[in-house]
């Protein structure tokens, strides 16, 4: 009930309808306190709310509730609520939120996700030769590497063997230990550019060079395969320290054949890693790993675990470069559907450099859409200065920074040379540093302005083109409202008024009779029946909300503790103690430690004795009694009007 209605649609779908509804097709259903409410609004959160209601209203009973809603976001408005800094952060930070759907191509987004999973579904073999490249490069230096790049994959074309190649020429620092071969990848493994590339040569070919962040890389398919799932596996592992000797190592063989050998006259593998294994990090779960799959671990111990076909099944000692390991299989699983996966697949999405494609996509079309427009003349004059003074020096920011002249238009949306010299001042220091001539650098900006500018053009006209967004956003601001207004008038002016509290209790009363008696008081453990006086008069004498804090900081310290105290309102079936000492069934159980057991409180036959006693639902049920109050005031505060007519052609499915 105290829950921001709003936040029910955080779990509704977007709908990207285009046709914005016009006065004719959506007419003025209500009029609250003078304010206009649309037919469309109504039936959008009609129906979403009988849609997550088990018992769904009628059209008559939901009018009242709606009326009722509106009311209070009217004496919201009217005290201000609507203005405050704090409300409009709060809907900003939503609206933002919400936006992000509409700034992206979902379509685009859509086939990026399938083809991951596509990808996922299989493993390539792949091996690569890396030309480094850094970002201090000039262009002219960068080209010399593809060259070089170009120059190695003739020559592996011509018949040079693709390893002898790797070693000679792959800048790769893992070069001298597997000579270019890096094993089967799958999906999200390597940087996107490479995935691509690996996934679109031919079996047996070498790719063209590829630009990735770390330089270009000619990439081998040996092979392809269906991703054979993950397993879930434990291990004994016996580890070589960084300079073993070969009689280390020859010691530590001897010692996992001999477990190996436990093992197979029936010795329990788990208690067998808990005393032996020396990964300690999975010992004390019985050597279980997290998950594995393709590429996620060694591929000495990935073979092995993979060769394992039964649940159940344990590989002989298995040697590989960090020690020896016995592996036993606990459970394995496929590939899930690509409808389970898909929420995972796109947060991986949105952490790789395919998470860009969506909003260029959706970029290049409203570019079509509103009619962008770049003035040729005026970006010509800027790259010309651009050829004498860096863009980001206060030289050109200086001479741009008052220039009114059309840079470009988005729809009805001019963008001026002095509004890119805002643009850049505002830019982050890391955004102003670049490698290459200026005007190439001065381009980078301005594609970065215009992208800019067309989603803020489009997060700004949402609202008129998406009625779906519109009402989203209508429902959070009112949401937001209702709740500020509620908790101030109900539900923390019921919380806090204990005389109201009290008064309601007494004029109720009768509502409050239960069928069981309860016991109210303390249930006390001690270890001293001498105690017993001491602790009983203690009690009697303090305040009810100071019993339990004074008891324990009085008897109990950090080491030391003589008392157990558990304040509660019990009924039978509630506690065994109180159910033998206060209800006379069962028997006493008794803690060693705290054998002396007794009560301190009285027996409450027919009901509470003070509001306290029933707390929270004596104050929900006030609180509901508020809102009453609360409501009558309001339909007598503002005048609401109903179109009748409208209302008949309210759509009820």
């Amino acid at each position: 009930m105290k829950n921001k209605w709003l936040l029910l649609s955080l779990c509704v779908g977007y709908s990207f309808a285009l046709c914005a509804q016009n006065s004719e097709n959506d007419p003025v259903l209500m009029k609250v306190n003078g304010k206009d409410i649309k037919k469309s609004e109504f039936e959008y959160i009609y129906k979403k709310n009988n849609q997550q209601q088990t018992d769904p209203k009628s059209l008559d009973e939901y009018v009242e509730l709606f009326k009722n809603y509106k009311l209070k976001v009217a004496e919201a408005e009217a005290c201000g609520l609507d203005t405050t800094q704090s409300f409009r952060r709060e809907l900003a930070g939503y609206r933002a939120q919400l936006a992000q759907p509409y700034l992206v191509d979902r379509e685009m987004d859509d086939r990026l996700a399938k083809e991951a999973y596509d990808r996922l579904k299989e493993n390539v073999e792949v091996s690569h030769i890396l030309f480094r490249i850094n970002p201090q490069m000039t262009d002219a230096e960068k080209e010399k590497v593809y060259q070089k790049a170009k120059s190695v994959l003739e020559r592996i074309r011509k018949g040079e063997d693709f390893e002898k190649m790797a070693k000679e020429y792959s800048e790769d620092p893992s070069v001298k230990q597997n000579n270019g071969y890096l094993g089967y990848i799958t999906g999200f493994m390597t940087v996107y550019p490479f995935e691509t590339a690996a996934y679109t040569t031919p079996v047996g070919s070498v790719s063209e060079p590829v630009l990735t962040q770390f330089g270009y890389h000619l990439i081998k398919v040996s092979s392809r395969r269906p991703d054979p799932g993950e397993r879930l596996t434990a291990h004994i592992m016996l580890m070589f320290p960084s300079n073993a000797t070969d009689e280390i190592k020859k010691e530590k063989e001897k010692q996992i054949k001999e477990i190996y050998q436990q093992i197979i006259q029936g010795a329990d593998f788990a208690t067998l890693a808990k005393e032996k294994s020396e990964d300690k990090s999975s010992a004390q779960q019985g050597g279980e790993l997290p998950w594995i799959s393709t590429g996620r671990i060694v591929k000495e111990y990935e073979d092995a675990a993979y060769s394992l076909q039964n649940i159940g099944d344990i590989t002989k000692p298995v040697l590989s470069p960090y020690g020896w390991h016995i592996i036993k299989l606990l459970d394995k699983r496929d590939l899930k559907s690509f409808e389970e996966l898909k929420p995972d697949i796109m947060r991986r999405i949105g952490r790789d450099e395919r998470s860009n494609k969506g909003k260029k996509s959706l970029i290049e079309k409203l570019k079509v859409e509103y009619a962008f427009k770049m003035n040729a003349d005026e970006k010509a004059k800027l790259e010309k200065f651009a050829q004498e003074v860096s863009p980001v020096d206060s030289l050109f920011l200086d001479n741009i920074g008052k220039d009114q002249s059309i840079l470009f238009s988005i729809g009805d949306k001019e963008c001026t040379i002095a509004d890119f010299g805002t643009y850049i001042e505002n830019l982050r220091p890391r955004e102003k540093s670049f490698q290459g001539s200026n005007v190439a650098f001065l381009n980078k900006l301005i594609d970065a302005f215009v992208d800019n500018e067309i989603l803020q053009y489009e997060d700004s006209r949402l609202e008129a083109k998406y009625p779906e967004f519109k009402n989203l956003m209508n429902e959070y601001r009112d949401g937001i409202l209702l709740f500020d207004i509620s908790n101030r008038e109900v539900w923390e002016k019921a919380s806090n008024d204990v005389e109201g509290l009290q008064k309601y209790f007494k004029a109720h009363k009768k509502e409050y009779k239960w069928d069981q008696p309860r016991y109210k008081g303390y249930l006390v453990q001690c270890d001293d029946k001498a105690l017993v006086k001491t602790l009983k008069k203690r009690i009697k004498s303090l305040p009810a909300d100071s019993v339990i804090f004074c008891i324990n900081k009085e008897f109990n310290t950090d080491s030391i503790k003589h008392v157990k105290i558990e304040k509660g309102l019990f009924q039978k079936g509630d506690n065994e103690k109180v159910d033998n000492l206060a209800f006379k069934e069962g028997k006493l159980s008794v803690d060693e430690k705290f054998p002396v057991v007794f009560l301190v409180g009285k027996m409450l036959k027919k009901g509470p004795e003070s509001y306290v006693d029933m707390k929270g639902q004596v104050t929900a049920d006030y609180q509901n009694y508020l809102e009453k109050i609360w409501v009558q005031n309001l339909n007598r505060k503002y005048p609401v009007e109903i179109n009748k007519d409208v209302l008949k052609t309210v759509n009820e499915q």
